[in-house]
């Protein structure tokens, strides 16, 4: 799809916040200068060339009580199908990804309250036959936000939703009418003029309600942004590499935070090592190439002092998209 100038800004404001407000579309129509019908008309196309995924909340799992983790395999050529069918179709699974690397096949998980991840992991991986796998649980955040700036030729990557370093959040206790309107708004959000009415209206409620409702949830950080998920490559940002550092503890804090203040990274973590994952710091950069992720990487770690770190470049996305939590 050819984006004109006004395509790529929505791509941006969509990307930010999507106007929590009784008429969302004029709202942003208002911000670009054209009307609600034609920002729906867009957005409508965006979505059917995949350039936008979803319009829909980002919403803090451990603030429901859920647990997650980032999971690795080694899984032979041979039985990769096979394993791919098992991971996506659990319902906790919202990334999964065959990388260049002996370990092959990474994938996110996320359980509900009550569950154990390794228990959950053993029994998703089992009937797979992996050769190896592992969790790596996020220790320390510090920087979770995806943006692509669609205005500008390199990508960049919005402000960290968390301060550098944050410890990773406990769950909090919501109402029955908070765990109606979490549960309401996880879906791709209709392409209507008036969204909320439709949804608020589902649950008995007056729009105003809900809306208010929506933005105590942001407020508190159970719910982190509403806004588009974006298909990268079909974006321009053909490359993604999760770089994976080796960080003395004492280094982890200031290498962290360095890394967090780079435009191209969205995902900057402290986590969990084991026996067959040395690295402890983990930093997701996209560019447009992978020579450009490599060329940052190599410029961080002579920046940071860390010389031993790896680039593990996506070959295939087996999925993608937002866990729905169901409370």
């Amino acid at each position: 799809m050819d984006l004109n100038g006004i395509d790529r800004k929505l791509l941006n404001l969509l990307q930010v916040e999507f106007p929590l407000t009784r008429e969302p579309f004029a709202d942003l129509g208002l911000q670009l200068g054209i009307e609600a019908d034609e920002v729906l008309h867009r957005i409508g196309q965006l979505e059917a060339e995949g350039i936008i995924r979803q319009v829909s909340p980002i919403v803090d799992g451990r603030k429901l009580g859920y647990q997650s983790t980032l999971a690795a395999m080694r899984v032979a050529e041979s039985r990769l199908d096979e394993a791919v069918k098992v991971i996506i179709e659990h319902p906790g699974v919202s990334h999964a990804y065959e990388r260049n690397h002996h370990f092959n096949f990474w994938f996110t998980l996320a359980i509900p309250p009550g569950a154990d991840i390794d228990t959950e992991l053993r029994r998703l991986t089992t009937p797979i036959g992996a050769e190896a796998v592992f969790a790596l649980p996020a220790l320390k955040l510090f920087k979770l936000r995806v943006f692509f700036n669609m205005d500008e030729d390199e990508g960049t990557a919005a402000a960290s939703e968390a301060p550098p370093g944050k410890t990773l959040p406990g769950e909090v206790e919501l109402s029955r009418t908070e765990r109606a309107v979490i549960n309401e708004l996880q879906q791709d959000l209709p392409l209507i003029p008036r969204p909320f009415t439709a949804m608020s209206a589902r649950l008995g409620l007056e729009v105003e309600d809900f809306l208010a409702q929506c933005q105590s949830l942001k407020q508190r950080g159970i719910i982190r942004r509403f806004a588009a998920a974006l298909n990268h490559r079909k974006a321009g940002f053909t490359a993604n590499a999760m770089t994976c550092l080796v960080a003395p503890v004492e280094a982890v804090d200031i290498a962290g935070q360095k890394l967090a203040a780079l435009g191209e990274v969205s995902h900057c973590y402290q986590r969990k090592t084991n026996p067959l994952w040395p690295y402890n710091l983990f930093a997701m950069i996209h560019g447009h190439s992978r020579e450009m992720c490599q060329e940052i990487a190599d410029k961080t770690s002579r920046e940071t002092g860390l010389t031993d770190y790896v680039l593990l470049f996506s070959t295939k996305e087996f999925k993608k998209t937002r866990v729905k939590y169901l409370l």
